[in-house]
C-alpha cells in the first residue's frame, strides 16, 4: 500500500507541474488575445493533480471529464486530421493512463467511488483511443480525381525539334514543359524500375564553401552523350548506356570567400548543334583574351574522379586544351560562379577559342558595377537561339544597396560578341552599353530558367526583385514594373514585348521562381498559344505568351496595408482562377509534437503580426505564408502538352520576417553566426532577419501536411488532385518514415507513358506517380538529398528509357550532401 501511495503522488505531482506549465502558457496566450481553453485546462490539470495527491477518487472522475471536454475542443478545431489532434491529447492521454493504473487507483481512498471513477476514466481513455483510429485512417487533406486524356492527336514540333528520347535543355526543350514523349516506362512495369549504373563526380561540398552549396543540376542527353555540371562548375559527360565518363573538363574557379557569396549552385548547361545553321568564317571568331574574376586570382578547384580507362579530362593549362573548329560545330556553354560563360566542345570537352577570345570565354563581369567575386553569376543555363546565347544572372541577396546589375544580355552565339543588352533600371537602352560604361547597379535580376518561342522569337523571363526584398520604398519606378514579373523580350533586339506582374511591390521576396512553361491550350475550340507560370505564393498564371494577356482570369484581391515607416504596400495583389494558395493560418492550425510546444506555437502565432497572404514585414515581427521557400521554386511544373494538364509539388511552410532597425550604413546589425538567416542590407534603413517559423524543438508551428503533389486541369484552371507526399524519415530524430507530407524543392517531369517522376522531397527518395490520378507506384532511395529535377531519355544501345536523378544535396535545406547521378531503367531483355 505504500509503495502505491508513493506512486500515486508522483503522478499527482505530474499533473500539478503539467497544470503549472500550462497554466503559465495559457495565461500568456489569453493576454494576447488567444483561447482561453488552455487556462480551462490547467485548472482542471492542477484540480486532478490536487485530489490525486489527497487520495480523493473524484480525482478519476474530474479527468474523466477532462479528456473527454479537451477531446471536444480538439475535434471542434481541427476535426479528424490525426496529425493535428496528436499534440492536443498525446500529454494528456499519457497522463490519463499513468493514473488509470493499478498502483495509482490504489493509492486512493477506497471508497465506493473509486471504481465507478476507474471506470469513468477507462471510458474516456478508450473513447480518446477509437477517435484516433477513426482519424488516423481519415484523411481531410486529400483531394481525389482522374486528369483528362489526351486533347489533340499529335504535339506540333516546336523548340528546335528535339528527337523523342533526347533532352536537349533543362526543361527538355526551351518551352521548358518537363515532358517526355517515351512510353516504355508505364504504371504497369514501372515497380520494376532498378538501377542500371551510378556516377559519383568526386565534387563534394567543402569547408570553406557557402552555406548555400547545392546540387541543382539536370543533365542534358544528346546522341549517345549525357552532359552535366556540378556546384564547383565542372562540366562531365556520360555515355547515357553504361556512365561511363567520356571527357571531364575543370574551369579552376576562383574561390570567393564564404562571407563573399551566398551560392555555389549548377542548374545545368545549355547545349548547341551549329551544324543547323549558318557558320561564319573562322576569322570572324578572333576577339582578344578578357579576364576572369574581378577580385581574386583563380585557384585549382576540385579534381574529377574518373570512372574508366580511356578517359579525357580537358582543363585549360593543358596544351590540348583548346578544340579545332570542326570539333567546337556543336558545343556545350558553362556559366561558372566567378563570371565566365565557357564554350566547350560537346564531342570532347576542349575549349572552343573564338568564342570571346582565344581562351573560349565571356567576361560576364564586363560593365559590371560593384565587382566582387561570388556575388554574381548565372546559376542556370543560358537560352539558346539560333544565333545568340542569351544570359541572366544571380546576385548576392540582400546584403546591401549596391549589388551587381541584374541585366540580361545577349551574345553571338559563335563569336560572343554583345548584340543586346536589357537591364531593367534602363529598360528602353537594348544597345550594346559602350565599353567604358556601366550597367545599372541593383536592377532586378533574372536568377532562374528563362524559355524560348522560335515561332514567336521570345524570351520569356521569371525576374527578381531589387534588393532589400523586404524594404521597397527607395526602389527605381523605372524597374517597378519589371520586379517580380514574367518579362517576354523580343530575342532579336532584346526589346520588351509585354510583361506581366506576379507581385505588386514585392516585400516578401516573392520573386518569380520556376521557368515558365510553353504549352499549346484548346480554349473554345481554338488553339492559344500559352504560358503557365508557377509562383512562390501559389498562384498559376496562365497567360497567352504572345500578348501577355491571362487565358485564365486573375483578379486583383484586397491586400493588408500597414508597411514600415517611410515604406507602402500595394492594396491589391493579383490571384489567379488556379490557385494553390492555402488556407490562411490560425491559431487553431498551430502544432507540436506535444501539448507544450503546441501551446508555444500559439503564443508565438499571436505574438507575431499575421493578417493573412502579403502581411507587410514588420518591427514587431511578421508570419509570410506560404514563406518565401514558396507554394513553387525553382523545380517548377511539368506540363503534358497532349493532355494540357501540369503536375508540381505546392510546398506549405510559413516563415518569419522581422524588421531592424540599422543604426548606419556600414555596421553590421547581425553579431551571432546562430542567428540564422539574415538579410544585413547595408544602406537601407532596416536590417531583416527572416527563417522558417519554427517551434521550439525545431519544427513547422503550422499543422502538417507540408508537402503535396498536384494535378491540374490548365484548360478548366483546376485543381483536379492533391496527395500528401513525403515522410519524415531524414527530417526526424528517429528516422521512422511517417507519411506527413514533407517540404521539397526541386522539379517533377511527365511522361508520355502516363508517369511523373519527382525526387525533390526531403527525405531521400526519387518516386513515380500515376499522371492521372497521382497515386505513387514506386520509390527507390537515395544516397544523399535529391533535389534536382530528374530527367528521362532513350538508349538505342539497349533499348531502353532511362530515369536519371541527382543526389547531391542542397545546403539551405540541410539535407545530406553527395555527388551521386544515378540511372534507372528496366532490366534488360534477355
Amino acid at each position: 500500500m505504500a509503495t502505491s501511495r508513493i506512486y500515486t503522488r508522483i503522478v499527482a505531482a505530474l499533473f500539478v507541474l503539467s497544470g503549472l506549465a500550462v497554466a503559465i502558457g495559457g495565461v500568456w496566450l489569453a493576454a494576447l488575445g488567444g483561447s482561453f481553453g488552455y487556462i480551462i485546462l490547467a485548472l482542471a490539470l492542477l484540480a486532478t493533480g490536487i485530489l490525486v495527491w489527497m487520495g480523493r477518487p473524484v480525482s478519476l472522475w474530474l479527468y474523466a471529464l477532462t479528456l473527454v471536454g479537451a477531446l471536444i475542443w480538439a475535434l471542434a478545431e481541427v476535426g479528424l486530421d490525426w496529425w493535428a489532434l496528436a499534440p492536443r491529447g498525446d500529454v494528456l492521454a499519457v497522463l490519463g493512463i499513468l493514473l488509470a493504473l493499478p498502483w495509482a487507483v490504489r493509492g486512493l481512498a477506497p471508497t465506493p467511488a473509486r471504481r465507478g471513477g476507474w471506470l469513468s476514466l477507462g471510458g474516456a481513455l478508450a473513447l480518446t483511443v477509437i477517435v484516433a483510429v477513426i482519424a488516423l485512417f481519415s484523411n481531410p487533406h486529400d483531394v481525389s480525381g482522374d486528369l483528362p486524356g489526351p486533347r489533340v492527336a499529335s504535339i506540333p514540333a516546336n523548340a528546335a525539334d528535339v528527337p523523342d528520347g533526347e533532352w536537349h535543355a533543362y526543361g527538355r526543350t526551351s518551352y521548358g514543359q518537363r515532358y517526355s514523349p517515351l512510353t516504355q516506362l508505364t504504371p504497369d512495369n514501372v515497380k520494376n524500375l532498378q538501377v542500371a549504373w551510378q556516377y559519383n563526380t568526386g565534387d563534394v561540398r567543402g569547408e570553406s564553401d557557402p552555406g548555400e552549396t547545392t546540387y541543382e543540376v539536370t543533365p542534358l542527353k544528346v546522341g549517345d552523350t549525357l552532359y552535366l555540371c556540378t556546384p564547383h562548375n565542372l562540366v562531365v559527360a556520360l555515355d547515357a548506356e553504361t556512365g561511363a565518363e567520356k571527357w571531364s573538363y575543370n574551369p579552376n574557379l576562383a574561390q570567393p570567400s564564404p562571407q563573399d557569396a551566398q551560392h555555389l549552385t549548377c542548374r545545368g548547361v545549355s547545349y548547341y548543334d551549329g551544324s543547323k545553321y549558318p557558320q561564319p568564317p573562322a576569322a570572324a571568331v578572333t576577339l582578344p583574351a578578357v579576364a576572369t574574376a574581378p577580385t581574386t586570382e583563380p585557384v585549382a578547384g576540385p579534381r574529377l574522379n574518373p570512372t574508366g580507362p580511356g578517359t579525357e579530362t580537358a582543363t585549360e593549362d593543358a596544351d590540348s586544351g583548346r578544340a579545332p573548329a570542326a570539333d567546337c560545330v556543336q558545343r556545350v556553354f558553362m556559366p561558372t560562379a566567378d563570371g565566365r560563360l565557357i564554350a566547350l566542345s560537346a564531342r570532347t570537352g576542349l575549349i572552343c577559342p573564338g568564342f570571346g577570345g582565344p581562351d573560349g570565354a565571356i567576361d560576364l563581369w564586363q560593365n559590371m558595377p560593384n565587382q566582387l567575386t561570388g556575388a554574381y553569376y548565372s546559376t542556370s543555363p543560358p537560352v539558346v537561339t539560333p544565333s545568340l546565347i542569351i544570359v541572366g544572372g544571380a546576385v548576392n541577396d540582400n546584403v546591401s544597396t549596391t549589388e551587381p546589375s541584374g541585366v540580361i544580355r545577349a551574345f553571338d552565339i559563335n563569336t560572343g560578341a554583345l548584340v543586346w543588352n536589357w537591364d531593367s533600371r534602363n529598360p528602353d537602352d537594348t544597345s550594346p552599353i559602350a565599353p567604358d560604361a556601366k550597367y545599372m547597379e541593383n536592377s532586378p535580376n533574372s536568377w532562374s530558367v528563362a524559355s524560348y518561342d522560335p515561332t514567336l522569337n521570345l524570351v520569356y523571363l521569371p525576374m527578381g526583385n531589387q534588393t532589400p526584398d523586404q524594404y521597397g520604398a527607395d526602389r527605381d519606378p523605372k524597374a517597378a514594373p519589371y520586379s517580380s514579373a514574367i518579362v517576354a523580350l523580343h530575342a532579336d533586339t532584346g526589346k520588351v514585348a509585354w510583361a506581366f506582374q506576379g507581385v505588386h511591390h514585392d516585400l516578401w521576396d516573392m520573386d518569380v521562381p520556376a521557368q515558365p512553361s510553353l504549352i499549346d491550350l484548346t480554349i473554345n475550340g481554338a488553339t492559344v498559344p500559352a504560358l503557365v507560370a508557377p509562383t512562390k505564393q501559389g498562384e498559376i498564371f496562365v497567360l497567352n505568351r504572345a500578348t501577355g494577356e491571362p487565358i485564365l482570369p486573375v483578379t486583383e484581391v484586397p491586400a493588408p496595408g500597414g508597411a514600415v515607416a517611410g515604406d507602402t504596400s500595394s492594396p491589391t495583389q493579383p490571384k489567379s482562377a488556379l490557385s494553390f494558395d492555402p488556407p490562411p493560418l490560425t491559431e487553431a492550425s498551430m502544432w507540436g509534437m506535444s501539448l507544450f510546444d503546441q501551446l508555444a506555437c500559439r503564443i508565438a502565432f499571436k505574438s507575431l503580426r499575421y493578417e493573412g497572404r502579403f502581411t507587410p514585414p514588420s518591427e514587431q515581427g511578421s508570419i509570410i505564408y506560404p514563406g518565401n521557400f514558396g507554394a513553387f521554386n525553382w523545380g517548377a511544373v511539368a506540363v503534358d502538352p497532349e493532355r494540357q494538364v501540369m503536375f508540381g509539388m505546392p510546398v506549405y511552410l510559413a516563415f518569419t520576417s522581422k524588421l531592424i532597425k540599422r543604426p548606419n550604413d556600414t555596421d553590421r546589425v547581425s553579431t551571432s553566426p546562430n542567428e540564422g538567416p539574415f538579410n544585413e542590407n547595408y544602406g537601407a534603413p532596416y536590417a531583416s532577419k527572416m527563417g522558417a517559423f519554427l517551434s521550439p524543438l525545431g519544427l513547422p508551428c503550422q499543422s502538417p501536411p507540408w508537402g503535396y503533389v498536384a494535378g491540374a486541369d490548365l484548360t478548366a484552371g483546376q485543381i483536379v488532385y492533391k496527395h500528401i507526399n513525403g515522410t519524415v524519415q531524414d527530417l526526424s530524430p528517429v528516422p521512422v518514415p511517417l507519411k506527413m507530407g514533407v517540404p521539397g524543392i526541386g522539379g517533377p517531369i511527365l511522361t508520355k507513358g502516363g508517369l511523373a517522376f519527382l525526387s525533390g522531397t526531403m527525405d531521400y527518395y526519387v518516386r513515380a506517380y500515376d499522371a492521372t490520378n497521382g497515386h505513387q507506384l514506386w520509390e527507390s532511395r537515395l544516397p544523399a538529398g535529391g533535389q534536382a529535377t530528374p530527367m528521362t531519355y532513350w538508349s538505342d544501345a539497349s533499348q531502353r528509357q532511362f530515369l536519371i536523378v541527382v543526389a547531391g544535396g542542397h545546403g539551405s535545406t540541410g539535407t545530406k550532401a553527395g555527388d551521386a547521378i544515378i540511372a534507372y531503367a528496366l532490366p534488360k531483355a534477355q
